[in-house]
C-alpha cells in the first residue's frame, strides 16, 4: 500500500479533458455514478466504484456506487464492511482515532493482497476486487471521505500510467464526487431520528443475509402484505443505505422512498430503523 500527496494537476488533455466534460454534464442526475464510470473508463478502467464516509466518530454513509461490466455487488461489499472490517480498517495509513490538525487530502494505492484477513476475506475475496484507488479527505473528527475505484479480478492491474492520469484527475473526482451529494440531498429536508448516528444497529448487520433478495425473502415471510417497492426500500435500509441512496439505486425520488418506508414500518408496527433491525433478526 502506498500513500502520497496529490499535486497541481496540469490542464487536462484528451481523454481526461472528455472525461471531466461529461462527468460535469451528469451531475445531479439520477445516473450520475454509472455515468462516472463511463466517462472515465478510458483513462482509468475501474469495475466498480464507491464514495463514503467512514470513522469511528461518523455514522458510516455510503453516498453513492456503481460498477460497469460486471455484476453490481457495491451494496453488498458495503453491507460486508459494515458487517465488521469498518472498524478495524487499516488501508488509511492511519488509526481513525488518529485526528489530523486540519484537514488532509491523500491518494491512496492498495493491492486486495495488503489488506488484513477479516477485511480482505469479506470485502476482497468475497466480491472478486483486486485493487484500489482512492482520493480521501482526512478530516478533523478522524473520519475519512473516500472516492474509490476497483479493479476487480478479471482485469488487467492498474498501469502507471493510469494511476498517473487519476493522480491528475484526483482533485476533480473529490470536488465532483462532493458536488453531486450536495445537489442530490437537498439541504431543507431534515434527517429523521434513526438517520442521527446508531451504532447499535451496526454490529445487527453481521446477522443479516447478504444481497436484496435474501433480505426481500426474510421480510416477506415476516410480513407477506408488503408490496415489491416496500419489499425493495426496507432491503436496502437493511443494507445501511441512506435515503438518498435508496432513491438513486431505485430510480426514485427521496420523498417517495421515505413514502414507501413509512408504509412498511405501519404495516410492521414499526417507527425508527433498529426497530426493523431487531424484528428481521427476531429480537
Amino acid at each position: 500500500m502506498r500513500q502520497w500527496l496529490p499535486s497541481s494537476p496540469p490542464a487536462a488533455q484528451g481523454h481526461g479533458s472528455l472525461a471531466v466534460a461529461g462527468m460535469v454534464q451528469r451531475l445531479g442526475e439520477p445516473g450520475f455514478a454509472g455515468g462516472l464510470l463511463e466517462e472515465l473508463a478510458p483513462v482509468l478502467p475501474a469495475a466498480s466504484w464507491s464514495v463514503y464516509r467512514t470513522g469511528q466518530r461518523c455514522k458510516p454513509t455510503l453516498f453513492m456506487s456503481a460498477s460497469r461490466g460486471v455484476p453490481d455487488t457495491t451494496q453488498d461489499c458495503w453491507w460486508a464492511y459494515l458487517s465488521g472490517p469498518y472498524r478495524q480498517d487499516r488501508t488509511w495509513g492511519r488509526s481513525f482515532e488518529d485526528m489530523p490538525a486540519e484537514p488532509l487530502t491523500r491518494l491512496c494505492h492498495v493491492a486486495a493482497s495488503e489488506v488484513e484477513g477479516e477485511h480482505r476475506a469479506r470485502v476482497y475475496e468475497a466480491h472478486g476486487v483486486a485493487e484500489r484507488v482512492s482520493v480521501v479527505d482526512y478530516e478533523s473528527d478522524g473520519s475519512v471521505f473516500a472516492v474509490n475505484f476497483y479493479r476487480h479480478q478479471h482485469q488487467a492491474a492498474f498501469r502507471d500510467g493510469q494511476i498517473s492520469d487519476f493522480e491528475a484527475l484526483a482533485p476533480v473526482l473529490l470536488a465532483l464526487a462532493r458536488k453531486h451529494i450536495a445537489l442530490a440531498r437537498p439541504q431543507a429536508v431534515p434527517l429523521l431520528p434513526e438517520e442521527s448516528t446508531e451504532p447499535a444497529v451496526l454490529p445487527a448487520l453481521a446477522a443479516l443475509p447478504q444481497g436484496v433478495p435474501a433480505l426481500r425473502e426474510r421480510l416477506l415471510r415476516l410480513q407477506p402484505d408488503l408490496t415489491d417497492r416496500e419489499l425493495d426500500v426496507c432491503a436496502r435500509v437493511l443494507q445501511g443505505m441512506t435515503h438518498e441512496g435508496i432513491a438513486a439505486d431505485l430510480g426514485l425520488g427521496v420523498p417517495t422512498v421515505k413514502t414507501y418506508r413509512n408504509r412498511a414500518f405501519a404495516r410492521m408496527g414499526i417507527h425508527f430503523r433498529n426497530e426493523l433491525f431487531a424484528k428481521v433478526l427476531g429480537r
